[in-house]
């Protein structure tokens, strides 16, 4: 396995500014940042951006009871799976698209435009307390437009992370980076339950405005590529306008046109990997977005110790479930960069995911100290291969050593690899709205039947990591007894050279 190639600037520090600026404006109203501190500036904004994104997805699932006990159409819990499957349904097609648009497009002004146009969609739908509206089309239309905005968001986060991080370390990083998604999800579940006693519709609104505040800091802080802020050659090419009296739009940090070519979908479904990945997480991510979006009402219709809860509290209480999703992808990620096995550590978590279900839907009305340590073990092993997926292994096939090094793919395998499996998350809670009339104990048979289809999703894989694994052991034995450090590897999906 090759070595990472060097920074592009060995001393990281950056590189003379151009005439009229470099990069967002807000940055260049800052003292030049170092290389590291521009890294770090990279992962929080985008850390806060897809926060934003699952916070403002979160109310649906916190107002499913309201909805159902007081707002016509929702009586029928199986309409309240219609609007999940439209927005879902909606986000996974708008995926390929804006996977493209992303390796074309300039990725801080694509983000920001979706960040704030997500933010108007969301508000759109609790609109609809406002106006009194009851018309079930009404909020079809609003979930679809939302999902399609939405998918603007995880391609261009993805993309943006891995353009500035590679190497050894990335499932670790992104591991930690992607809880994210489970802390968009607890402070989604907060701020909806905290609003809901105020009117349903503010647990849209207040989210939705949340996200569109985070489209600005976005637009002038957030720096795509190291070479936009000056570290190494620009990737985007001059591109004046007499507007400007011929200042370079791209050094302003304007789209401008990119001088690598963006790889189309079906030259990214052929990296090794990309369909076998994307297959695991549409069974994946089904299990993981029906917990999304039911696992408040659930908890709402199960007596715990005896004694049923309300909707605000059942709300704060299934934002365990992520806080054990956030140690799963910190988890995942380690792991998987320990033992150099991507696709082996992801089965290992989907296999595991199964007892825990069961245990969890057997034991978790016990008592609230039951429910609470089984619920925060499912999330750990539910959202562990799902966050791995999305992050680490979609990176390293967007920069696999099939392509070519000019060519940009990061945003596209990212777009494939999620989209297909957001399609797996439309169609868990749509099922789920309809069998969950006929039992809990149906529901969680299929979510079982669908991490066990994951786990084995991944055996060509795994067969294949499995002696590499053993190998390597045998070499840090040896290494170990001869007095030699471990030389370290890198991920069996990356070549960075």
């Amino acid at each position: 396995m090759t070595k990472p190639p060097a920074p592009a600037v060995p001393s990281h520090e950056p590189l003379p500014r151009l005439a009229g600026g470099r990069g967002p404006r807000g940055l260049r109203s800052l003292p030049a940042l170092s290389y590291n501190t521009h890294r770090a500036l990279v992962l929080g904004l985008t850390f806060l951006a897809y926060a934003l994104y699952h916070a403002s997805r979160k109310p649906p699932s916190i107002v499913k009871r309201e909805l159902a006990r007081s707002w016509p159409p929702f009586a029928n819990p199986a309409l309240l799976g219609a609007t999940d499957v439209a927005f879902l349904t909606s986000y996974s097609l708008g995926m390929f698209v804006a996977g493209h648009l992303g390796d074309c497009l300039d990725l801080r002004r694509f983000l920001a435009f979706g960040m704030v146009t997500s933010g108007a969609a969301v508000a759109l739908f609790g609109a609809g307390y406002f106006l009194g509206l009851h018309s079930l089309a009404f909020y079809v239309v609003a979930q679809v437009i939302a999902g399609m905005l939405q998918s603007t968001g995880w391609p261009s986060v993805v993309a943006i992370v891995g353009n500035w991080f590679c190497g050894r370390r990335r499932g670790l990083i992104m591991g930690v980076w992607n809880a994210h998604t489970s802390v968009g999800n607890i402070t989604g579940s907060l701020v909806a339950a905290a609003m809901l006693g105020y009117g349903w519709g503010w647990s849209f609104v207040v989210p939705g405005g949340l996200i569109a505040l985070g489209g600005v800091l976005v637009l002038f802080f957030l720096a795509p590529y190291p070479q936009y802020v000056g570290f190494g050659p620009s990737p985007i090419e001059p591109v004046t306008d007499e507007s400007t009296d011929g200042e370079d739009i791209s050094a302003a940090g304007g789209a401008g046109k990119d001088r690598r070519d963006a790889v189309g979908i079906f030259k990214a479904l052929a990296i090794p990997g990309v369909v076998i990945f994307a297959l695991c997480l549409f069974f994946a991510k089904l299990v993981a977005y029906t917990f999304l979006y039911w696992l408040p009402f659930y908890l709402s219709q199960t007596a715990i110790g005896g004694q049923h809860m309300s909707a605000a509290s059942a709300g704060y209480l299934s934002v365990l479930f992520d806080v054990g999703g956030i140690v799963g992808g910190v988890l995942a990620g380690f792991i998987s960069d320990q033992l150099n096995a991507r696709a082996t550590t992801a089965a290992v978590f989907m296999y595991l995911a199964i007892p825990s279900l069961f245990l969890f839907h057997a034991y978790g009305s016990t008592s609230n100290a039951t429910n609470i340590g089984l619920m925060m073990i499912s999330g750990l092993f539910v959202n562990g291969p799902y966050a791995l997926i999305t992050t680490a292994v979609s990176a390293d096939l967007g920069t696999h050593k099939s392509l070519k090094k000019d060519s940009r793919a990061l945003a596209t395998v990212t777009a494939i690899i999620d989209g297909t499996g957001s399609l797996g998350a439309a169609l868990g809670p749509f099922i789920t709205g309809f069998i969950s009339r006929k039992g809990w104990d149906s529901v969680f048979i299929m979510l079982a039947l669908c991490a066990l289809v994951a786990a084995v999703s991944l055996s060509s894989h795994v067969k294949t990591e499995i002696p590499q694994i053993i190998q390597k052991w045998r070499n840090r034995s040896t290494n170990t007894q001869n007095g030699n450090a471990d030389p370290g590897v890198q991920p069996l999906l990356v070549d960075e050279s």
